[in-house]
């Protein structure tokens, strides 16, 4: 437990409200903080919506510090980082207005602790004279680096120098800051991978089991659900490839199965799947627990997955059980074919599915399972003990806490 402190928390996504995995994880964070400490917010504002639920947070916490960033200004910082080799995401999530906002708070007010989620915006503190954590949750080098790979050229291109020059960033960042947290064991050996043995710790991504809880209402055995924002391209590279290459296979002996694709902002590329038979698409809908709860079974059958697939934990917390690619299911701390089914291609996939909705005995089983492991492991209490806990370890060194005990970071 940490208690009396003035900490700055700065998140490159506005954490309110929490909706959406870059929010999620924030949001419950500085939650926790704010019981017992003031808790200023830093964060960057890409709308109005985000510009009103800015003053909706000010309730919870200390103070919030918050200035636009421009889209057509962010694009322009973005394509300017690519061609000078510096990283883009950077770019994007720079405002000179909060990077003064920042400066000040630091000059005007004595900050015991410096949280930052995410390393797109650990520049704006990364000379600050105060005890630094860098909650990095996923390495993102890597998933650029991931898509260059899936991409054609000349995007395959952009993606890999995106994944070069943050992968410069990060190893940078890593040794610069006192204390880095992950959000899986994965991601913890990436990162030493990258920067060598910098001090780094694992705190579990959560989920609200009161929330995301099982329905009463009986499921239908014939549906499949897959959710997930659906301009998200390993999102939308999963949906396709389930419903052209698992799907057919699954309807040849369920042929009135169907898959409910559940998700804000699809593209015209998904939407295109309907005319595929058996297929919907729902776009933006007010609460996905509904869809799912009505599933005999969700998939998540992604190529590219970094970190804690959040749509796994959910479903898993409302009792539904989960077909995921082994890719997506390793930031879950759970067991294939004891807590959930797993494949490493479409006819596996498709042979996994027709499990669950063929075997009535077998749905039940991994949904109890299910539901239990993510009781166990990922309840938000647990994981918000875990993240203070590592907080309390550092700042209960003395020799941890001087100014200037690491070397200056240089942001690429």
């Amino acid at each position: 437990m940490i208690e009396g402190l003035n900490i700055l928390y700065l998140t490159h996504r506005f954490p309110y409200p929490p909706a959406g995995g870059a929010k999620v994880r924030a949001f419950h964070c500085i939650e926790r903080l704010s019981k017992r400490n003031r808790v200023t917010v830093a964060a960057p504002l890409r709308d109005s919506e985000e510009a009103a639920a800015a003053d909706d947070l000010k309730g919870m916490v200390a103070g919030v510090l918050t200035a636009p960033i421009r889209p057509i200004q962010a694009l322009a910082q973005l394509a300017g980082g690519s061609a000078l080799l510096r990283s883009a995401s950077v770019g994007y999530f720079y405002s000179p207005k909060l990077a003064r906002l920042i400066r000040a708070h630091l000059s005007e007010t004595k900050v015991d602790l410096i949280v930052v989620h995410s390393s797109a915006v650990a520049h704006y503190v990364a000379g600050a004279q105060a005890p630094k954590v860098l909650d990095f949750v996923d390495i993102d080098s890597r998933k650029w680096m991931d898509y260059s790979r899936h991409k054609r050229f000349p995007l395959s291109l952009g993606y890999a120098l995106e994944g070069y020059s943050l992968a410069r960033a990060e190893v940078a960042l890593a040794r610069h800051f006192d204390l880095n947290l992950v959000a899986t064991d994965f991601e913890r050996d990436t990162l030493h991978a990258l920067a060598g043995e910098v001090p780094a710790s694992v705190v579990r991504n959560g989920v609200d089991l009161t929330y995301f809880s099982p329905g009463e209402d009986i499921h239908d055995p014939e549906r499949i659900c897959f959710i997930g924002r659906m301009d998200y391209f390993p999102n939308e590279q999963a949906v396709e490839t389930f419903c052209r290459d698992s799907l057919p296979i699954i309807r040849r002996s369920r042929p009135n199965a169907k898959v409910q694709i559940v998700g804000a902002e699809p593209t015209a590329a998904v939407r295109a799947l309907e005319r595929i038979d058996g297929v919907e698409v729902t776009g933006t809908v007010p609460d996905v627990r509904p869809y799912v709860r009505a599933s005999a079974v969700t998939v998540a059958p992604l190529a590219i997955a970094r970190g804690t697939q959040n749509k796994i934990l959910e479903s898993m917390a409302m009792g539904v059980p989960v077909v995921a690619s082994a890719l997506a299911a390793r930031g879950v701390d759970a067991e294939p074919e004891r807590h959930l089914l797993t494949g490493a291609s479409p006819e596996e996939i498709a042979a996994q599915t027709l499990r669950v909705l063929t075997d009535p005995k077998e749905r039940t089983r991994l949904a109890e399972a299910g539901r239990a492991r993510v009781a166990e492991r990922h309840a938000w209490p647990a994981a918000l003990d875990e993240f203070e806990a590592r907080l309390a370890a550092y700042l209960g060194t003395p020799e941890n806490r001087e100014p200037g005990k690491k070397e200056s970071a240089h942001v690429a």
